[in-house]
């Protein structure tokens, strides 16, 4: 026994002592509480609860010998976590975890405090260092109202090592109050106590120690309430009455039922202990002990009950054997929960991407980004879709299949629709226009289709084209509506038809081009910038960075869109504007065909069949052929030149718009928006752009700090528990 340092344990050594593989858990854990792991992950402890006036700074002071003050009116102004260990040699440590919401400055400033060499904890030792804690933490010296917090969630540290000492490791926290003290506790302080103690007991790894005095109801009890509210089934909760003297006579058998566990069950029981009262307190020669020992020698009904149920020593080996038994049952979870919470923090960690303070730091961060998304859209370009799983969680990311099926819509849509007037040879059922139910307009019996498949982005709905609807060719009616054209149009010419009448009538069966163009320009403008936004957000997980580039690339991406734009018009210029014009020698073999087939029709009802020569027509019957006015003959004509060019024309369309307007402005090209975000670009920037992009705001900063500090502890934990 060392009398200087007042810590030996009277009365502990009636316990069982545990194993050495018990011995090395319980030590293992105390080391993660001391290196801040108890801030992320739930670490199996036993707490003390209790109201201020329930006698738990009696009881510690009994479990711990040391001397707690009970004068001040506050008791216990702070989480105190006391460990005593088995040890060859005698020491005393003593520090301060900062509590979790701890600004960087405080937290750096507790942990850098340390106490002069301390040799013993007698009680005017244990008030100095009361009062320098009390200073570190930023409390006030006295309760007297000032500005100073009245509480703190820093955590005092207390760790008593010496060849007698057993493992036992407890934490007090301050006790629970209703009733504000004037000049001393303030509402806030009533709540934020509360919260204190809450946060500790809602650990589902915490052992509650709960503290009530024997001569009030149970029934009226806040802290057992508490309890009930965070273990409903009474499982990690170990009730302890004090006061037994004070209790009323004839009260006695509900305290005794209660130890008894008649009423008000609890896993883990109750116990009983008797404190030192006022007067006792007083002689300096009290010893509780022997008073605790003699109470419930001599007094009854309490020497009657269980021995492993009353009294300081029987408290102090049940602890013991229940936190041996709680950190056996719950280190596997805490070691698995450790590298699950650490896993998840190198996550998070790495989503912020690497530090960015310099802008040295920040072009690199930017230029990776670019790197990675200009990889991305190499592998959307060749359909590669293998070489990222991004391709198979986001299907807008599929670029050349998005491009292809709208280039066929397109060809289709012209092939279709394109024109105005049905040809003669033609008919709307003849080019298989089929019309769903949802085509149709309310107001009109007339079948429709539309410029439009894709669904508007509004962040270029501003400037492309709008949806609008298609009718489908008129049938039937191309030589009235050529008949009026060429009688508004004639000249002196003779037998024939000026030139200019093929544009005019071009002009109007090919009207429709803007629209079907236009809108199909659109809708791969809206799946370019559809693909630079989820590939950009894809490759980008920072929001705030994802916002500046996107801010910084619209400006491009706008004068690219506007570009394909232009291109679509100036095709639609040359092929509706300007003279119609070919060397396709497809236009002369279409033309010979109409001819021919205009000529077959005429004479198939003047044919016969000859089994040598198969179907045949007399000459004279050709001769015969009724006459046609040389209007009739010159409409013919026309109606057969147009259809030959018109569709030639069409193909030459469709191809140059695809080709142009679509592969090389906006999808293959050097300059489409696809390739815009790219190592150059970034390298064009100015500092403070990179700066307003890239650099991280406060919160970011704070943020990548607190995880680096996580993980840091957490890795400290990980090799503790290898």
């Amino acid at each position: 026994m060392d009398d200087e340092t007042g810590l030996t344990l009277d009365g502990r050594k009636g316990g069982t002592p545990g194993t050495l593989a018990d011995q090395a858990m319980l030590d293992k854990i105390d080391r993660l509480f001391a290196c801040n792991v108890g801030h992320y992950i739930d670490l199996p402890q036993i707490v003390v609860v209790g109201d201020q006036s329930s006698g738990k700074s009696s009881v510690l002071e009994g479990l711990t010998n040391l001397p707690f003050q009970r004068d001040s009116g506050l008791c216990t102004r702070f989480a105190t976590r006391i460990t005593f260990r088995r040890s060859p040699v005698q020491r005393i440590e003593i520090s301060i975890i900062p509590g979790k919401h701890s600004s960087s400055q405080h937290a750096e400033h507790v942990r850098r405090w340390a106490p002069a060499d301390v040799r013993n904890l007698d009680q005017k030792a244990f008030t100095d260092i009361m009062l320098e804690v009390h200073k570190v933490m930023g409390l006030s010296e006295q309760v007297d109202g000032g500005s100073s917090q009245t509480f703190s969630d820093d955590v005092l540290c207390l760790e008593v090592c010496g060849p007698e000492q057993e493992h036992l490791s407890v934490i007090d926290v301050p006790g629970i109050f209703k009733k504000r003290t004037h000049g001393v506790t303030s509402k806030a302080d009533i709540q934020m106590v509360k919260s204190m103690v809450h946060a500790h007991m809602e650990n589902p790894r915490s052992v509650m120690l709960t503290v009530i005095p024997a001569n009030v109801d149970i029934a009226t009890q806040e802290i057992l309430e508490m309890a009930e509210e965070v273990d409903p089934h009474g499982q990690r909760t170990l009730g302890v009455l004090t006061k037994p003297d004070l209790v009323d006579k004839g009260a006695e058998q509900a305290v005794v039922d209660l130890i008894e566990g008649r009423k008000h069950q609890l896993a883990l029981g109750w116990c009983l202990v008797r404190n030192p009262g006022q007067q006792e307190l007083g002689d300096p020669a009290t010893d509780r002990h022997a008073l605790e020992r003699s109470f419930f020698l001599c007094e009854s009904p309490w020497n009657a009950l269980d021995k492993e149920r009353i009294g300081i020593p029987a408290l102090q080996v049940r602890l013991r054997e229940i936190l041996a038994e709680h950190i056996r049952r719950e280190f596997p979870k805490v070691k698995l929960e450790l590298n699950k919470k650490l896993k998840a923090c190198k996550t998070l960690l790495a989503d912020l991407g690497p530090k960015r303070e310099t802008l040295a730091e920040q072009s690199k961060y930017l230029i990776d980004i670019a790197t990675r998304f200009q990889e991305n859209v190499a592998l959307a370009l060749a359909a590669r879709y293998w070489g990222n799983d991004a391709f198979d969680q986001q299907p807008s990311l599929r670029l050349a299949t998005s491009v292809v099926l709208r280039n066929e819509v397109f060809s289709k849509t012209v092939e279709k629709c394109g024109h105005t007037y049905c040809f003669k040879a033609q008919s709307a059922a003849d080019s298989g226009v089929e019309f769903g139910p949802d085509d149709a307009p309310e107001t009109d019996d007339t079948p429709f289709l539309y410029t439009r498949v894709s669904k508007p982005n509004g962040d270029i709905e501003d400037f492309v084209r709008e949806k609008e609807a298609l009718s489908v060719p008129q049938d039937g009616h191309i030589l009235e509506w050529l008949t009026t054209v060429y009688d508004s149009s004639r000249g002196f010419e003779i037998g024939t038809f000026d030139s200019s009448l093929l544009a005019l009538t071009m002009k109007e069966q090919s009207q429709k081009w803007d629209s079907i163009a236009l809108g199909y320009i659109s809708d791969v403008i809206a799946i370019a910038h559809g693909f630079v936004t989820d590939l950009l957000r894809h490759t980008c997980p920072d929001k705030r960075v994802q916002t500046g580039l996107s801010s910084l690339l619209m400006d491009g991406l706008v004068e690219r869109y506007k570009r394909a734009f232009a291109q679509v018009e100036f095709v639609l210029q040359v092929e509706r504007s300007g003279n119609p014009m070919t060397l396709n020698h497809y236009f002369n073999d279409n033309l010979e065909k109409c001819r021919q087939e205009r000529m077959r029709k005429a004479m198939s009802t003047k044919s016969f069949n000859d089994c040598t020569h198969g179907t045949v027509v007399c000459l004279d019957a050709i001769m015969q052929n009724h006459p046609m006015s040389n209007i009739e003959h010159i409409i013919q004509d026309l109606h057969d030149i147009l259809q030959s060019y018109y569709k030639v024309a069409r193909k030459r369309f469709v191809d140059t718009v695809c080709m142009q307007a679509v592969d090389h402005c906006l999808v293959s090209g050097p300059g489409t928006p696809i390739k815009l975000f790219s190592p150059a670009f970034v390298a064009a920037l100015s500092p403070e752009q990179i700066d307003e992009v890239a650099g991280e705001d406060p919160h970011q900063r704070r943020k990548r700090k607190q995880l680096q500090k996580e993980v840091e502890d957490l890795e400290t934990g990980k090799r503790i528990l290898i």
